[in-house]
């Protein structure tokens, strides 16, 4: 089953291009605020003494003024705390924050479907010399002694079949539920358009109708509208497209082999 994804981000202050600070910079600066001490505000976020102060320079510099200031004496012996500026800034910040993360919540609400699409831009990149792709789910796997039988459910409600080797099903990872494609060279394709009473050792049979037909010097390619959705393209020669009296809207039947379809996985 795959896992759901989810869109996360983070706001970040940057000046002319220097990273200014994030929300690790602003829970030290709030911590100075709440606590009057750096050393607990730096604790706090986990961060050193050193590294506590170098960040509140860094963040004084690029800000033009002080962020921070140190008091000096008092019963406490002195202490830091947020300059006007300071505590405006870490009052900002927070509503910004809060902005981002109600915007990201939209986004997730509105790419529910992002994971789907994803996988569809990774499929329309795909490149193969095989005419015809199909994606699918894996409906079923039949283990033999060397080969096994696996059966892919595609768009549409057809199903095909499929034989590899068991080292092919473990390697790939098919099982019952996994996403798979299917390659099927259009070469492979038997085209029939009177079937009725008749037995065929293939075990896959695509029923369509003729959409289109390219002739060229020795073959013709012909495109089958498949029920449901899809197409399925065979290459046979012009002999047999005029036998089999092939016209766009009439009625055929695409088989092949199930050794002959490949099944691959994305990922």
């Amino acid at each position: 089953m795959e896992k759901q994804i989810e869109l996360q981000g983070m706001v970040w202050m940057t000046v002319g291009g220097e990273k200014f600070g994030g929300p690790g910079r602003i829970d030290l600066l709030a911590g100075i605020a709440a606590t009057g001490s750096i050393t607990q505000a730096a604790k706090a976020v986990k961060m050193s003494y050193k590294a506590a102060w170098d960040a509140i320079d860094a963040m004084n510099n690029l800000a033009g003024e002080a962020l921070v200031e140190r008091q000096a004496g008092g019963k406490g012996g002195g202490g830091t705390r947020l300059t006007p500026r300071g505590e405006q800034l870490v009052k900002n910040f927070r509503l910004l924050d809060r902005i981002h993360h109600d915007f990201v919540q939209q986004l997730n609400r509105q790419a529910a479907g992002i994971a789907d699409d994803l996988h569809l831009i990774g499929r329309l990149n795909m490149k193969t010399s095989a005419r015809n792709q199909f994606f699918g789910t894996v409906a079923g796997v039949k283990t033999g002694a060397v080969n096994d039988e696996v059966e892919l459910d595609i768009a549409g409600g057809h199903r095909l079949v499929a034989i590899v080797t068991h080292e092919s099903t473990e390697s790939l990872g098919l099982e019952v539920g996994r996403q798979a494609f299917a390659l099927i060279k259009s070469s492979s394709i038997i085209l029939v358009t009177q079937a009725e009473g008749a037995r065929f050792s293939a075990r896959n049979r695509l029923q369509g109708r003729v959409a289109r037909l390219t002739p060229g010097a020795v073959n013709t390619e012909v495109v089958l509208d498949l029920a449901g959705g899809g197409t399925v393209a065979a290459i046979i020669t012009n002999e047999s497209a005029q036998a089999l009296e092939l016209a766009e809207g009439r009625d055929a039947t695409a088989m092949f082999k199930a050794s002959s379809v490949i099944v691959g996985v994305t990922g």
